[in-house]
């Protein structure tokens, strides 16, 4: 987890408000090519899959400090272009290939954004792990406790009329 408690409360308040529409389509770069698999003659003369190129330095300017790392390491990241790099052929239409890019970049920022945000802890929520804490030790306590008394009762007795 990285950043500053204000750092996390950004990122937090900007996460809440993500949608598709937080990273402008303009920034992205989309070309398309022949896909590959199966689909007949579709596959062989239409160029329906498509390839989104958004520059790091461009979505690190809309995405909040903490999410950066988790980016970076994304399977998407390509290192010598300094962009990320996602490609859909899973439709037959162009449109459609283009909506499941912008989707998986969604999902990309979501996901770093789970694994690197904190969430808040509700007052509520941190007295109750304060309560099973203390009812753990308290068990801990009463089972080390039966357990000595088990173990010293094989000894025997001892004392100084023995």
């Amino acid at each position: 987890m990285a950043g500053s408690d204000k750092e996390q409360a950004i990122a937090r308040k900007w996460l809440q408000d993500f949608n598709s529409d937080t990273i402008p389509r303009n920034l992205c770069e989309i070309s398309f090519s022949r896909s590959s698999g199966p689909g007949g003659q579709n596959v062989n003369k239409v160029n329906s899959k498509a390839t989104l190129r958004l520059s790091i330095s461009d979505l690190f300017r809309l995405v909040p400090s903490p999410l950066h790392a988790d980016i970076r390491a994304s399977p998407y990241y390509a290192e010598k272009s300094g962009s990320l790099v996602i490609q859909a052929d899973s439709n037959r239409k162009q449109t459609g290939n283009v909506d499941a890019c912008f989707t998986k970049l969604q999902n990309l920022i979501v996901a770093a954004g789970r694994n690197s945000v904190e969430g808040e802890t509700s007052p509520e929520q941190a007295e109750k792990v304060r309560r099973l804490r203390k009812a753990d030790n308290e068990a801990r306590l009463r089972a080390k406790k039966r357990h000595s008394g088990k173990k010293s009762a094989r000894r025997g007795p001892s004392g100084p009329g023995l």
